[in-house]
């Protein structure tokens, strides 16, 4: 089996599981690559990456089965930017805190290296939101896993999002911003702005207002199928865009529009992960004494 790990800098914390994920591989004989900020964020560690290859998010991607990422959400988020179209299932260890995405505990990470070279696991398939525009945008990375939102820039002024659908005219939104989601993204920033919780599994876009100035205007959800443009005004002609955790700033003279990319995120869990035990457990719902 070839692998492929991506990862940020880690601390001393989290260095005993690195080292596991890496013996485990080692032990099962399987060919390794690293990404370079990988590498270069842990140059000060222990550990000695210099045996392995490594590979850059500009290049073409590597061709490995799978790709591991060690760290929380944030981390597979920049993974998906090494996979891109070429749909490498994705492991994410979560090292970090909370983690919707990175569903494997890293006590479970031999238990999950098992299932993986025995192909005892659940492969999910996410749905990704592409951005067209008039401007080169992103590096050329202008895929998103969890969602693209317009934002003021200014502390002061909102921005006046005209939004339409297939071309057809859908509100005004007078906000700080808006974003559109997809049903992996809205346990993320959609959730924290009032959106409503999808099933990952769903092909659907949610329009979320951020902090909106026309108190009637409500999340809505649409079909993945459609798409979506925009024309935005903004008092001081200029405001931020992002994709996941990545953002660009922007003049109003910019044309945006979304639609659903031709590729997908796939994620790997573990045979008994299901997601309305993940919702419980990292929402802490249930937390009554009637319970």
């Amino acid at each position: 089996m070839r692998l492929a790990i991506h990862g940020r800098g880690f601390s001393e914390e989290p260095e005993p599981y690195i080292r596991e994920v890496l013996d485990i591989i080692r032990s099962k004989g399987s060919e390794l690559l690293l990404s370079d900020e990988f590498v270069e964020q842990n140059r000060s560690s222990d550990i000695d990456f210099s045996a392995y290859p490594t590979f850059t998010k500009h290049g073409t991607s590597p061709d490995v089965d799978t790709f591991i990422s060690l760290g929380g959400d944030g981390t597979l988020l920049e993974t998906l930017l090494y996979v891109k179209e070429r749909e490498t299932p994705i492991m994410g260890i979560n090292t970090g805190r909370l983690g919707f995405m990175a569903t494997i505990a890293k006590q479970d990470i031999a238990k999950a290296f098992e299932c993986l070279y025995h192909d005892d696991y659940q492969l999910e398939e996410r749905v990704l939101i592409h951005l067209e525009s008039n401007q080169s945008l992103f590096d050329g990375f202008n895929f998103a896993l969890n969602e693209f939102a317009i934002i003021k820039k200014d502390t002061s002024s909102m921005v006046n999002v005209h939004c339409y659908i297939n071309g057809q005219f859908l509100n005004s939104y007078w906000a700080d911003g808006l974003m559109v989601s997809t049903p992996t993204g809205s346990t993320g920033y959609s959730l924290s702005c009032g959106g409503p919780i999808m099933f990952p599994e769903q092909e659907n876009f949610i329009l979320t207002p951020i902090s909106p100035h026309n108190l009637n205007v409500r999340p809505l959800i649409v079909s993945a199928d459609v798409n979506i443009s925009f024309k935005i005004e903004s008092r001081n002609r200029n405001f931020l865009i992002s994709l996941d955790s990545r953002s660009v700033t922007v003049d109003n003279q910019v044309k945006l529009s979304l639609k659903k990319e031709k590729f997908k995120a796939k994620l790997i869990n573990l045979a008994d992960y299901n997601f309305p035990d993940t919702l419980r457990k990292k929402l802490n719902w249930g937390l009554d004494l009637r319970n």
